[in-house]
């Protein structure tokens, strides 16, 4: 399995404000898109997870703007598991531009609730497959 070699994206007109950089409530909407994208390269679709009967809130996010990010500009986004118990799931991101200047980081927090009880499961005991998956990525980092 190899690191995922992140999100690529060109942000649109609409997320920008007046100055036309691009609005600070985007950040979090392009890191659930990294996330997606992050688990759609392990195998592990949202689908995947919501067929199973698994829910993944989020539980905490963090946003630092280190550079301002402009209409027109290209961006990849870095994510990295941060931590990984088997019922924790935490990320690690990193916006840069195509110079690899780092523009953004940030982090959010996920747990796995069972969609029916909305109660705390443990990937290794229901999902030993994708447990797996997750485990072996998180030692990538």
């Amino acid at each position: 399995m190899n690191l995922y070699p992140g999100y690529v994206r060109t942000p649109h007109y609409h997320e920008t404000d007046q100055m036309g950089i691009i609005h600070h409530s985007n950040y979090i909407r392009w890191f659930e898109e990294a996330r997606v994208a992050l688990l759609d390269y392990l195998h592990l679709p949202y689908q995947q997870l919501e067929v199973a009967g698994i829910i993944v809130p989020v539980l905490a996010v963090s946003c630092q703007y280190k550079q301002m990010i402009r209409y027109g500009d290209s961006i990849r986004i870095a994510i990295f598991v941060e931590n990984y118990t088997g019922t924790r799931l935490d990320f690690r991101y990193e916006i840069y531009n195509t110079k690899e200047q780092l523009l953004t980081t940030g982090t959010s927090e996920h747990c796995f609730l069972n969609r029916g009880t909305g109660r705390l499961i443990q990937l290794k005991k229901t999902q030993p497959e994708m447990h797996q998956i997750f485990a072996t990525y998180a030692k990538l980092h």
